[in-house]
């Protein structure tokens, strides 16, 4: 029951990354940075402390009383996974969307799962997952083989993208979508904002003792045998404070140099819509982490959490893009690899809860 709840968990978080967006797409009249930044504050400013207050008595005592070493490395992986959201937009800009997504979600998924275990393997801790127990242990060559599958399902529906951009092109006979395409730049900045996008998952690892303090206070005051459902939210506070510090400087920015500081009393726009959306984009962004910690509180491993975690992220997307009907006017061929691309995906996550389940 434990890893069925954790992946429940990770399908809801999965589910609120994979459809954030779409309230974004009711803003009428604003730049990207505009509204990007004003669901920000929500996502990483405001919801996080008061998820943790709502669930962690004390949780501002916690960070008060954290060390400065773990504050400032938990705080330095939000700053750097900050910076691989916003290369995320230039990685998909130089090669495309398919074929962009597939890199940076696919480096993504495979540092931010492994990189931890191999941490620890150098620097072993009590109850962490070393990549040498992964490969000496049924359960773990489990976990690695779902890994390895949901790379191939990425690399698949990467495929049935790069298909679709295709048929696109042949039937609208427009070539202006590819005027922005440069491979070698491109890599180099998929591979970036892959690595760094992963540093979130680093965050987690780093601010551990902080969730570790919450997790210990919560079993002795309620005399409990199991971990704490919502442990991690006080870390999300830490982690998502770098991630705002990054994206706040980058809008500014191109307010500044867009002149688009008038976005936020423009009248002409829809104001009070606006702002809802957006605070209901950034709300639902921040539900991915907050699903996303009570998955990890039940599954105990960051390496199945975060595959898990990025797997769903994909087929929520992939399946707004079905019912959105992204994929009306491409070839049967396409359609069927994109299908084939879920099923695969899906095969792995069911793989990943084996392993975890056999633990």
């Amino acid at each position: 029951m434990e890893t069925i709840f954790g992946v429940f968990f990770h399908f809801i978080g999965g589910f609120a990354s994979g459809s954030f967006y779409i309230p974004y797409k009711k803003v009428k009249g604003w730049a990207w940075e505009s509204f990007w930044i004003v669901g920000g504050i929500f996502s990483w400013f405001i919801v996080p402390p008061l998820a943790a207050w709502l669930t962690i008595p004390g949780f501002a005592e916690i960070i008060k009383n954290t060390g400065f070493n773990v504050l400032g490395w938990t705080y330095l992986m939000g700053l750097l996974w900050g910076i691989g959201g916003l290369t995320y937009g230039l990685g998909v800009r130089y090669l495309g969307v398919s074929l962009g997504s597939t890199i940076i979600l696919g480096l993504c998924a495979v540092f931010g799962a492994l990189v931890p275990s191999v941490y620890y393997n150098f620097f072993p801790k009590a109850g962490k997952d070393t990549f040498t127990m992964l490969l000496h242990n049924h359960w773990g060559q489990m976990v690695l083989l779902g890994i390895t599958i949901c790379l191939i399902g990425i690399i698949i529906c990467g495929k049935a993208g790069m298909m679709k951009e295709k048929d696109l092109a042949k039937n609208s006979s427009v070539t202006e979508a590819n005027k922005d395409y440069r491979f070698g730049l491109g890599i180099f900045v998929a591979i970036v904002s892959g690595i760094l996008s992963a540093c979130f998952n680093f965050g987690l690892e780093a601010g551990k003792p902080m969730a570790d303090t919450a997790n210990q206070l919560w079993i002795a005051a309620h005399h409990a045998h199991s971990n704490f459902l919502f442990r991690n939210n006080v870390t999300f506070v830490v982690v998502l404070w770098g991630g705002l510090t990054t994206n706040f400087i980058w809008c500014m920015i191109l307010n500044a140099r867009n002149k688009t500081f008038g976005d936020y009393t423009n009248r002409k726009t829809p104001l009070m819509k606006n702002y809802l959306f957006s605070a209901l984009a950034g709300t639902t962004w921040f539900l991915q982490f907050f699903f996303y910690g009570m998955g990890e509180s039940k599954l105990g491993n960051s390496a199945s959490s975060w595959i898990l975690h990025m797997a769903f992220i994909i087929l929520v997307a992939n399946m707004w893009g079905l019912v959105l009907k992204e994929w009306k006017g491409v070839s049967k061929k396409a359609f069927a690899t994109v299908i084939t691309g879920i099923a695969v995906i899906i095969l792995s996550v069911i793989i990943v809860g084996y392993g975890n389940s056999i633990k």
